[in-house]
């Protein structure tokens, strides 16, 4: 048994978290696949899986090797077609992370037919709203939206997204509309947990004044979506993203409030390790995002 076959096996055994399915993946017995795995802990005096009768778990040690074990196969591939003088052509799994409103509102939707344009790939999307370690969690390629901080990740801007303060019809009703940043302090706001720029929202106005509100009030979630369905039941004041906010504008269960203000625009980034050789899959996935996205469809609706 080589060292090659042992690292595709484990890392096959890793994204699978399972013997079995790692083994008919690769065409080999379970009892073949336990010995390749065996075989490497062996050599390397380490750990690398922990097995139980129901599933197979890394360890510290199998997490922190499973990257340098992917690279090191992906970077033979693309050295093998390099030899070849082929182009790589993308294939097996690809792992994305997202957050979890975009994801659902757009991400989600963009997979199906990127994978009947590239039938030899498969997407496995785990969505949720914090900063997710690309490297300990084995994801191939995160999408992200704000202000991104300085790492050793490879982040390219897909897109723009506005944001937007937004209160129900009835919420207005009862307790007025805000014409001004500064009267926010006497209304409910709903505010993100997650928030880059923390319990602040600062606003510019055509002349570049700048206000920064701090915003007080009965609720804050981890979730954009839970606190839009909040804002809509008469909760009070969101500011979310325009790919949030745009259906409700557009269906009158949302009114926009301080037009004449801006927030402070984000993007949407495709985030990646850092590397020599970016594999094919990742590669087409992100030109493939960038593509789809170039005139932004959440923007349509939202003045």
């Amino acid at each position: 048994m080589d060292r090659l076959s042992h690292l595709a096996t484990f890392v096959a055994v890793a994204d699978a978290q399972s013997f079995s399915a790692a083994a008919d993946r690769l065409d080999l017995s379970r009892a073949m696949a336990s010995k390749h795995i065996q075989a490497l802990e062996d050599r390397l005096g380490v750990k690398l899986l922990e097995r139980t009768t129901r599933r197979v778990r890394l360890t510290d040690a199998g997490r922190r090797y499973l990257e340098r074990a992917r690279r090191l196969l992906q970077d033979l591939e693309v050295a093998d077609t390099e030899a070849r003088g082929e182009r790589l052509a993308p294939g097996g799994l690809l792992r994305v992370n997202g957050p979890v409103s975009f994801s659902r509102t757009h991400l989600g939707a963009a997979i199906a037919p990127f994978l009947s344009r590239y039938p030899e790939l498969s997407v496995d999307l785990t969505v949720n709203d914090r900063v997710v370690d690309l490297l300990e969690e084995g994801y191939d390629v995160a999408v992200r939206i704000g202000r991104l901080s300085d790492s050793s990740l490879v982040a390219r801007r897909l897109a723009p997204v506005a944001i937007h303060l937004a209160a129900s019809p009835g919420y207005l009703a009862l307790r007025g509309v805000p014409r001004h940043p500064a009267e926010l302090v006497d209304h409910a706001c709903l505010t993100y947990a997650y928030s880059s720029e923390g319990i602040a929202w600062r606003f510019t106005d055509a002349s570049g004044a700048v206000v920064v509100a701090r915003p007080r009030g009965p609720m804050s979630a981890n979730n954009g979506d839970i606190l839009t369905e909040a804002a809509i039941a008469g909760a009070g004041i969101v500011q979310q993203p325009d790919f949030v906010l745009g259906p409700y504008f557009a269906n009158g269960s949302l009114v926009r409030l301080l037009p004449d203000w801006q927030s402070p625009e984000l993007a949407v980034h495709a985030v990646h390790h850092q590397s020599r050789h970016v594999s094919a899959k990742i590669r087409v996935f992100i030109d493939y995002l960038a593509e789809i996205w170039r005139t932004p469809p959440w923007r349509i609706g939202v003045g």
